[in-house]
């Protein structure tokens, strides 16, 4: 059973407590009060049931049966349907949690379905109770009281948005790479929290504008108005925390893109010094290869006279140059030619 609870009131004062129903209709008509129920995920008989009783327009009621609507104020002929979604802030987590209220309100009755935990509609229950001159003005006043509690607890919401904001802050400007990651998840929370608070300011301004149409209190229109003036401050502080984020998502990407370059900055100059030793090595294998052709020009122009040295020094019996008056001049001579020719080789290819 998801009737959680019900109660008849006259005149600002609970007069009944039925179980069932049907025995709230019974005891509605016979005391000529207002029903006040309350359930929390009811099923289809239940809904139905009301719906029948108070003629509760089909599209209404389908919305409460689904669930997951976004707030918004509408009106059936005599009837208001309300949808609200209650919002709270989970320490440990540092997250928010989101709940829906559907609420169905008409002349001498009230029916609230829960589809979450939160908000708790007992304390507003209770707070009614307490004040029977309020709960005398009707309906209406039930209304302005839930619409209240929702709204006393976006004020721990925002609080703990607001920290979690100071917090990355310093995680931006102290380099936690997670910090993206955060600023991402917070800006989607802020963003569903604009969308459970955003339509409040234009439901309220309707039911405003309607007060006098439907007669409602001049006081309970004040309180109403107070309620609308508190939904304006957190409206704008949740759209100052949006900016806030996608300031800081900018931010966040400047600083990444301003140490990805002094990253490249120093890979370049890393690059710059390594090619600037290069080229010392290169040079100085050049000037070490310089050297060798010099060298080994010069040993080669050397060895021919010293290859036909060697030969003619041998002092074997029978060579005939030996006895031969030309033969030291050709020898000598021809020591010349060959390390003339040599000379103009390696001096061709830029070897001396």
């Amino acid at each position: 059973m998801t009737l959680i609870d019900n109660g008849i009131y006259v005149n600002g004062q609970r007069t009944g407590n039925p179980s069932t129903l049907d025995e709230t209709y019974e005891l509605m008509r016979e005391r000529h009060g207002m029903a006040w129920i309350g359930l929390y995920r009811p099923d289809e008989t239940e809904i139905h049931s009301v719906a029948a009783e108070f003629s509760l327009h089909p599209l209404a009621v389908e919305d409460a049966l689904k669930g997951h609507q976004r707030a918004k104020l509408e009106r059936f002929g005599d009837t208001l349907f309300v949808v609200l979604r209650p919002a709270w802030y989970l320490d440990k987590e540092e997250v928010v949690e989101f709940g829906e209220v559907h609420l169905f309100i008409g002349p001498g009755f009230v029916v609230t379905v829960r589809h979450a935990a939160n908000p708790d509609l007992a304390r507003v229950r209770h707070r009614m109770e307490n004040n029977p001159e309020l709960l005398a003005l009707g309906p209406e006043a039930v209304l302005y009281a839930i619409l209240d509690e929702v709204v006393d607890g976006y004020a721990p919401v925002i609080a703990g948005l607001e920290n979690d904001i100071d917090e990355i802050e310093d995680q931006l400007f102290g380099g936690d790479p997670a910090v993206s990651r955060r600023i991402y998840e917070l800006l989607g929370e802020v963003i569903s929290f604009q969308r459970a608070t955003g339509p409040l300011n234009g439901m309220l301004e309707s039911l405003l504008r309607g007060a006098t149409k439907y007669e409602v209190d001049i006081e309970l229109q004040r309180s109403l108005r107070d309620v609308a003036d508190h939904v304006q401050r957190i409206t704008e502080r949740a759209e100052s925390f949006r900016i806030l984020l996608q300031n800081a998502l900018t931010v966040h990407s400047t600083l990444v893109t301003q140490q990805q370059n002094d990253e490249m900055r120093r890979l370049s100059e890393a690059s710059l010094a390594q090619n600037e030793e290069t080229r010392k090595l290169s040079e100085t294998g050049l000037a070490q290869n310089e050297e060798v052709k010099k060298i080994s020009s010069w040993a080669a122009i050397l060895f021919a006279p010293t290859l036909i040295g060697t030969i003619y020094g041998m002092n074997f019996t029978y060579m005939p140059e030996l006895d031969w008056p030309l033969g030291y001049p050709l020898a000598v001579v021809a020591m010349v030619i060959g390390g003339f020719v040599l000379y103009r080789v390696f001096k061709a290819r830029h070897w001396l």
